[in-house]
């Protein structure tokens, strides 16, 4: 029975992995935008960007699922589950890894910005070369758990029809009347990714680490 319920709930492995690794793609593309936007000198840029942060936090991972797939299309906006499915997991990433970053940045002793400049050096050399290397070696187990987390989170769009891992484990699991089963095989896979993603990250910063010449 194994042998035919893993294949059948393997073919969600690619869209699983399309989904959350998009979701992680966008949502730290915009995090950097609301990490600046939080340092702005600009109080009002800065209120908007925290109460941003703050809100999408708060609000379940369901919840924004249902109102872009569900409420959407009430307003002559129809999306497919999986763009429904990634452009609400690329919010809510985009709140947490604007928290990491902003964590990662924050580890940097502000010393280090003050002998770059005293050494001449631009504010974007400063930043791309001494500050961002450093900030994202310190973020980096943090991106790595909360894509594992992003990982199981996807589970979630089953609910709106996306067909990953979950959606497939539960076809299985009506199919052929071995729910366990089913949901066993499912979780094997949700952690063989989630190992995979451990190591590589895992990997990336020994090399930083030596790069930068960290012990």
């Amino acid at each position: 029975m194994t042998t035919q319920l893993l294949p059948a709930i393997a073919q969600g492995v690619g869209l699983t992995l399309y989904v959350t690794g998009a979701s992680l793609l966008f949502g730290g593309i915009i995090g950097l935008l609301l990490v600046a936007a939080a340092r702005s000198p600009f109080a009002i840029v800065r209120g908007v960007a925290t109460f941003y942060i703050n809100v999408v936090r708060v609000i379940p991972p369901i919840t924004w699922l249902f109102l872009i797939y569900f409420g959407l299309p009430q307003y002559a906006l129809r999306l497919s589950t999986i763009q429904a499915a990634i452009i609400g997991f690329s919010i809510i990433a985009s709140a947490f890894m604007a928290e990491i970053y902003r964590s990662g940045l924050l580890s940097i002793p502000e010393g280090q910005r003050e002998a770059a400049h005293a050494l001449g050096l631009s504010t974007v050399t400063t930043v791309g070369h001494i500050i961002t290397p450093q900030a994202f070696r310190v973020a980096l187990p943090a991106i790595a758990t909360y894509g594992i987390g992003l990982l199981k989170d996807s589970a979630l769009a089953s609910t709106i029809g996306v067909r990953e891992i979950t959606y497939y484990a539960q076809q299985s699991a009506k199919q052929t009347h071995q729910g366990l089963l089913s949901f066993i095989i499912a979780g094997a896979l949700y952690i063989m990714i989630s190992l995979v993603v451990a190591l590589v990250s895992r990997q990336v910063d020994l090399r930083l680490r030596k790069k930068i010449g960290v012990a």
